[in-house]
């Protein structure tokens, strides 16, 4: 539906019911098949909505798959980024973008069924502004990434002052409202599942089993996978630190313990002064414990850093709207992500 701007401008359309967002890194093989199942649920949705496809510097023939995507669907708009950001940044550029009612977020790779969007609709329109889906079995995975991931939310769960959900990945609704409240948090580092967290309002899950991949291979190998749970325990718990602190505190305490008692023994018995096998001990524990606590306070001071930098959080290339609007809003490029309008037309 279109209606007049106040000042007689051109005139615009209304923000779609859903905005579904799909971060898309090298998806070629499975984005046809993606669609067809995201088409069916929306068309019996009985919605009007817009499929936001985010390509995130992909090297394979993603971006002329959704060019066609977008020239078959006049709801499909495209994001190309300059250049692959990451998953998070990818995602945050497609919040910015998306103008519905109520947002998805689902990955490319059809483990998150899309069949799930109307249970998630179903308890948004009971007034829930996050919908979140949670994990209760990961087929096609290997039994250590499953145990891997199983314990790495309990123990970020424990460190973080933020309930962050077991066992949930980034598939869900959000609120508009709840939309709004992320796209004003800017930080480089974003571990989306705790900012998904922090913004707080009326949450709740739905559980689903994930399936396995479409096609194509997993962009996460055990390194990514390190990297992004580091990355996730300093940007939402400062335990690191304490724990380098009170690591510190105990060594110090029995190093001198210990030296009270080597020098009561040589005053009082005459011993010789320890010989080199336990110096050397004792200078390699002691020297690998401060290492540890400086590489520890190095990984805060890095992303404080980064912060300090003000780098927008990402560069658009282009941005294909909607063919449903193309004729209200002209096609973006270099978009800058720190304005306040992320899709206001220049």
């Amino acid at each position: 539906m279109r209606h007049e701007s106040l000042n007689g401008a051109l005139p615009v359309t209304e923000p779609p019911t859903l905005s579904i967002i799909v971060p898309a890194y090298n998806e070629a093989e499975v984005l046809g098949q993606l669609h067809r199942r995201l088409t069916a649920v929306i068309d019996g949705l009985g919605v009007t909505a817009e499929v936001i496809y985010v390509n995130d510097g992909s090297r394979d023939a993603t971006l002329d798959i959704l060019y066609r995507l977008r020239a078959a669907d006049p709801r499909v708009a495209v994001l190309n980024l300059s250049r692959n950001f990451g998953k998070e940044i990818a995602m945050t550029a497609g919040l910015d973008h998306s103008r519905g009612e109520a947002t998805v977020i689902i990955d490319a790779d059809l483990q998150d069924p899309p069949e799930l969007i109307p249970e998630l609709m179903a308890r948004w329109s009971q007034g829930y502004d996050v919908v979140y889906a949670t994990r209760l079995s990961r087929d096609g995975e290997s039994a250590l990434k499953k145990l891997s991931a199983r314990y790495f939310y309990r123990v970020i769960g424990g460190m973080s002052p933020i309930a962050i959900p077991k066992d949930t990945g980034d598939f869900r609704l959000l609120s508009r409202r709840a939309v709004d409240a992320l796209c004003r948090l800017r930080e480089q580092h974003r571990f989306m599942k705790g900012l998904f967290a922090w913004i707080g309002y009326r949450q709740t899950a739905v559980t689903y089993h994930r399936d396995r991949r479409g096609a194509g291979t997993t962009k996460w190998n055990y390194h990514k996978l390190w990297g992004f749970a580091i990355e996730g325990i300093t940007s939402f718990s400062t335990s690191p630190l304490k724990v380098a602190s009170y690591v510190g505190l105990t060594t110090a305490a029995t190093a001198f313990l210990y030296a009270s008692w080597i020098i009561y023994k040589t005053l009082r018995f005459g011993d010789p002064v320890a010989g080199y096998p336990s110096l050397m001990v004792a200078v390699l524990f002691l020297g690998g414990v401060q290492l540890a606590a400086i590489g520890v306070v190095g990984e805060y001071l890095g992303r404080m850093f980064n912060e300090t930098k003000g780098r927008p959080l990402y560069l658009v290339e282009s941005y294909e709207r909607p063919r449903q609007e193309e004729r209200d809003h002209p096609c973006e490029t270099g978009h800058p992500s720190t304005v306040d309008d992320p899709i206001a037309p220049t």
